[in-house]
């Protein structure tokens, strides 16, 4: 395929091609080039320090004579940095103009033989832990926090109603909280790890659904750094005190959306070349559920990232509890002597309710978070906290509530 290009007569010697006669009224002439001839031709460019007039719209009557045209300037490729070499030229079609990609010399060819598959294997080295075998009356334990919103700016203007900082030093400082908690009041050899969602604020400042603007006090990438950090140390922090660690995510939201799932993604990954008693399971369904020791609990964040305006409510309706019903006969979970639990995330309340249905329990916890400066405003401060639960083989269990 050949590219059409106008070109000063210099341009086309120094290309040996047949200088042509331009049009009436042009200072160029018509030329069609091959990719190679325009690559020739933008690093001869390179050095000029004129800008050149490309034709972008022709206009011709019922004979075809041209009987008007538009020329737009093309200015000339900035030079390419030494040490530096061009990796990819980039041309318009219609227009001529042309973009020049370029990196380190000495990086092209490194790149290219770079075994990621090792770098992986040599920062994720399985981790040997020597365990006392403890004997527990308890079946399992189990943390359930929610709505971390990590990157969310809490007092934006420096006028919030209650002021409070939700930064790198707070999550560290939350999360050692966590993992105190977790330790002193293990009664199991088995730990059940639920996140429920919103657990980072948004992609470039924005909910799944765009358009709506979030305060923010990191960028993508520090956010994501503090995100997989947080998660890593949690089972790094865990995994000598059990003999089995099962993480439940989920990975379909309102806040977090695909970047929640990309940070649970690379959890996952490294944490299960890690540590072999841990197990990472990301949900990417709006409502999942798991069964473990006659318990059956069905996750959702309580809202999705497109199809729902107003999710599950903190108060359960009739019109919730039929949707829940319905997923609970679809999935065959009704089952004799199974305890069905309902958790979800989203509202940023904490409300056990276990007597509104006959079914499941319906559980609304709080946020990890403190409340955004919008929620502080329109609604009230709200307590932050997460919860800890300890089971026993007969359904039974010890409650227990974190609050910051």
């Amino acid at each position: 395929m050949k590219l059409r290009l106008r070109l000063y007569d210099h341009e086309a010697q120094y290309l040996n091609l047949k200088v042509k006669s331009s049009e009436e009224g042009r200072s160029q002439a018509r030329y069609y080039l091959t990719q190679e001839q325009c690559d020739i031709l933008t690093a001869y460019r390179l050095n000029d320090s004129k800008g050149h007039f490309v034709e972008t719209i022709i206009k011709k009557d019922k004979k075809g004579n041209v009987i008007s045209s538009t020329e737009k300037l093309q200015n000339p490729v900035i030079d390419v940095p030494e040490g530096f070499k061009i990796t990819k030229i980039s041309t318009s079609k219609s227009t001529g103009q042309q973009w020049i990609q370029t990196v380190p010399k000495d990086v092209i060819d490194e790149v290219k033989e770079i075994d990621f598959d090792s770098i992986i294997q040599k920062y994720c080295k399985r981790v040997s832990i020597e365990k006392n075998p403890k004997e527990y009356d308890f079946a399992f334990d189990r943390l359930v926090y929610t709505d971390v919103h990590i990157g969310m700016e809490t007092n934006e203007n420096g006028h919030a109603m209650y002021a409070t900082d939700w930064n790198e030093k707070q999550i560290e400082n939350t999360l050692e909280d966590i993992i105190q908690s977790v330790v002193s009041q293990q009664k199991s050899n088995t730990l059940v790890i639920d996140e429920l969602g919103d657990f980072m604020d948004g992609w470039d400042g924005e909910t799944t659904r765009k358009g709506h603007k979030l305060p923010q006090n990191m960028d993508n990438e520090k956010a994501f750094d503090i995100g997989i950090g947080f998660k890593i140390k949690m089972v790094d922090s865990l995994a000598k005190y059990y003999d089995k660690i099962i993480c439940h995510n989920i990975c379909n939201d309102n806040h977090a959306g695909s970047f929640g799932y990309v940070v649970n993604s690379a959890f996952k990954k490294i944490t299960e070349i890690k540590h072999e008693n841990v197990e990472v399971i990301n949900y990417r369904s709006f409502i999942n559920h798991y069964t473990i020791e006659n318990n059956c609990f069905i996750l959702t964040h309580g809202k999705d990232g497109k199809h729902l305006k107003f999710g599950f409510k903190p108060i359960l309706d009739p019109k919730q509890e039929k949707k829940i019903s319905n997923y609970i006969d679809e999935n065959y979970l009704m089952q004799k002597g199974v305890k069905i639990e309902f958790s979800k995330g989203d509202s940023h309340q904490d409300i056990l309710d276990s007597s509104t249905s006959d079914k499941f329990d319906y559980y609304n916890y709080p946020a990890l978070s403190p409340s955004s400066e919008w929620v502080q405003t329109n609604f009230q401060r709200g307590k932050r906290g997460y919860y800890i639960f300890n089971y026993r083989s007969d359904g039974s269990k010890v409650i227990s509530p974190k609050y910051f």
